[in-house]
């Protein structure tokens, strides 16, 4: 129940309206402060705005959500029919209005998250007390202060002829995945990144010591670089900002941590020394990262100089000169004399004014770590590179899951600056804790957002370490369906030839558009490169003939990154083709039940060599199948014949005692040979 003067107030009418209209419907109503039952109430509701009685079911009932009251006041009593006519009467009275009227931006009011009632009457351009009054006949008791939710805003937005809309809001929190769409008008050109990578010893810090007129060199130990830096050089009026790293596995963390921070990569290669396995190595890592490339062939000053044949090995890598009709350009410098700089240098602009590298200066900051130190008596110091946006003094910003506010800022010349446009790397100070070089960075308008976004990553880098997992084979065939269109491998093996013929066969399968990508082929045992490598690529590593330690299968474990292994070719070829058709279901996986390290020697004619060996890891047991790895190398696969422990001969010997072991039908063992016993356990579907 209500009295008439509620009862008006309800329905934007006057007391003396009302009183009226009970007088014509024959209620016993005569007073302002005569209360209306709900019969009575139903009856002045369809005299006074004609609403259809059989209609009325068809109402949304839902009690409209009460927007943060204040908890001294107390809500108006209404039910949820009074409501519902309320809400269908504001509808009705501007359905008309609005089904012919097409909707334009002046119509439209966006609704963003948390808005309160001030901000409403803002958007609308409105006195706030009017909304107040307006929530207060939907029985809603709020101040101006208080939040209002979508539905609500949305009923008094349309009595104003309008129309509310969601604001959209990209998740901020995981910024390393937000996509930054900026309005064509607002980009302006930025320097291109380079950064240089090569063979140690091949005139990377000679060169950039050249560029940058400062001498490095002699500030590091040997002349080889020691940590990652940043620079920034001017030619022909145009910035280059460079980026030094310490090898190319480092240049591949920070892609492999989503940090996108180069555009250019320079190769460099000793005119005297050709192409290394380094050299090799940092190319696979620059074709990985998919930009573009430059070759600067050094030490052109040199007798031995002979660029004829380092062009010819590079060709062989995949990076065919222009001048031979390929793509790639290259440049002949010495570093030492400065000789081919300037070409370099007009090059990689040139290179830059080709991809059009642009940013909006006028947003709010987003980069990478390029490297980061901790000061015991300033904390920790950052070396940033800012790629979109303006990072100014005193912004707050989340680096990785930590978060500060820029206290200093310097440029790389190690002057005071207040703002670093994009492509510029800065040192900074303020954080609250040491990040990783390759995470990301962001700033945000006030230390509060800044705040919490970083006790949201830490809770979500908690929940799931893991952010990139490398596909495996098992999931291949989904990972297809999801649009995938290269299988990226990369090879490892005993010989050069083996590692050919396997890169060779995968190579040549196609199965519906989808392609096997070799992104590099070498012989040896598996590394922390590879894994890396493998990593940033969401490659599968396949190993033929070779296999990694302890400490690369857990730092392959850690990463995600799956390793296959093989000694026959077909069967790789066979399992990546039914892999990518969908149909691979294995039966059998491997188990590594033991191993040993052959200490001693011991020779017969009638048995043959028995290897004296200490057990490292699990047991060594008759009959089980084993494999002699030399230098992380297999170079035997068989039986173990029998194992003796002291003269005795037993089943099994565990974990840390001495035993004679045989292996059927190979006596080529040596000392500090690895003997490893697995078994092929049937995995259960």
């Amino acid at each position: 129940m209500m009295s008439v003067k509620e009862y008006a107030l309800d329905v934007n009418k006057t007391v003396e309206e009302i009183l009226n209209k009970c007088q014509e419907l024959g209620l016993d109503v005569r007073m302002p402060d005569d209360m209306l039952d709900e019969e009575m109430i139903i009856e002045l509701d369809n005299a006074t705005f004609d609403i259809e009685e059989e209609n009325f079911e068809e109402i949304d009932t839902e009690p409209i959500k009460k927007v943060e009251p204040i908890k001294s006041k107390k809500k108006i009593d209404t039910s949820k029919k009074d409501l519902a006519r309320r809400k269908k009467q504001m509808y009705k009275n501007k359905e008309k209005l609005i089904s012919n009227t097409p909707i334009n931006d002046d119509k439209i009011v966006l609704y963003k998250e948390n808005m309160t009632v001030a901000q409403l009457a803002k958007a609308l351009n409105v006195n706030g007390s009017e909304l107040v009054k307006k929530l207060f006949s939907l029985g809603i008791m709020a101040t101006l202060n208080n939040t209002i939710d979508f539905e609500n805003a949305e009923i008094l937005v349309l009595d104003y002829n309008k129309t509310l809309k969601r604001e959209e809001t990209a998740d901020v929190t995981n910024f390393e995945a937000f996509e930054v769409v900026d309005n064509p008008e607002d980009l302006t050109s930025r320097p291109p990144v380079v950064t240089i990578m090569g063979h140690v010893d091949h005139g990377k810090t000679t060169l950039l010591d050249t560029i940058r007129k400062a001498n490095v060199v002699e500030t590091e130990a040997g002349g080889i670089t020691q940590a990652i830096s940043a620079y920034q050089v001017k030619h022909n009026d145009k910035l280059i900002t460079f980026i030094d790293t310490p090898g190319h596995a480092a240049f591949t963390e920070m892609r492999s941590r989503g940090a996108k921070i180069t555009d250019i990569i320079i190769i460099i290669v000793a005119a005297d020394d050709g192409v290394m396995p380094q050299t090799k190595e940092a190319i696979d890592h620059a074709l990985a990262a998919k930009v573009p490339i430059i070759v600067a062939i050094n030490k052109m000053d040199k007798p031995g100089a002979n660029p004829e044949r380092v062009m010819t090995e590079l060709s062989e890598c995949g990076l065919m000169p222009e001048e031979w009709g390929g793509d790639v350009l290259y440049n002949k410098i010495s570093a030492l004399n400065g000789d081919g700089i300037d070409e370099l240098l007009e090059n990689i602009l040139l290179v830059a004014e080709m991809n059009e590298y642009k940013a909006n200066p006028n947003r709010y900051a987003m980069g990478s770590v390029i490297e980061s130190r901790l000061d015991k008596h300033v904390g920790p110091i950052v070396t940033l590179l800012v790629q979109n946006g303006t990072l100014r003094l005193g912004d707050p910003i989340v680096v990785g899951d930590t978060f500060g506010k820029i206290r200093t800022l310097k440029n790389d010349k190690n002057e005071e600056i207040t703002k670093a446009l994009p492509s510029q790397p800065v040192e900074v100070t303020g954080l609250n804790d040491t990040p990783i070089a390759g995470d990301k960075f962001m700033s945000f308008a006030t230390e509060k957002e800044a705040r919490s976004i970083s006790e949201q990553r830490k809770k979500a880098k908690a929940l799931n370490k893991t952010s990139k997992t490398p596909v495996t084979l098992d999931e291949l065939f989904s990972k297809i369906g999801d649009g995938f269109k290269e299988i990226n491998v990369l090879i490892k093996a005993d010989v050069h030839g083996s590692s050919e013929a396997v890169k060779n066969s995968l190579e040549k399968i196609e199965v519906e558009g989808v392609r096997v990508n070799v992104i590099r082929s070498s012989v040896g045992a598996i590394t922390e490169s590879d894994i890396v490598l493998a990593k940033a690529s969401n490659a599968i590593i396949i190993g033929f003939n070779v296999r990694p330690n302890n400490m690369i299968k857990d730092s392959a474990k850690e990463a995600g990154v799956e390793i296959r292994f093989y000694n026959i070719i077909y069967k790789a070829v066979e399992d990546i083709q039914a892999a990518m058709k969908g149909l691979l279901d294995p039966v059998y996986e491997e188990k590594v039940i033991g191993n040993a390290t052959v200490k001693q020697l011991f020779k017969f004619s009638k048995v043959g060599t028995i290897a004296g060996s200490m057990v490292n890891e699990g047991v060594i047991k008759r009959g089980a199948q084993a494999r002699i790895i030399r230098d992380d190398v297999v170079i035997y696969d068989g039986i173990i014949g029998s194992v003796q422990r002291e003269k005795d001969a037993v089943k099994e010997v565990k974990k840390g005692l001495e035993c004679g072991i045989t292996i059927e039908g190979y006596n080529d063992i040596k000392v500090d040979d690895v003997i490893e016993t697995y078994e092929m356990v049937e995995i259960n579907e």
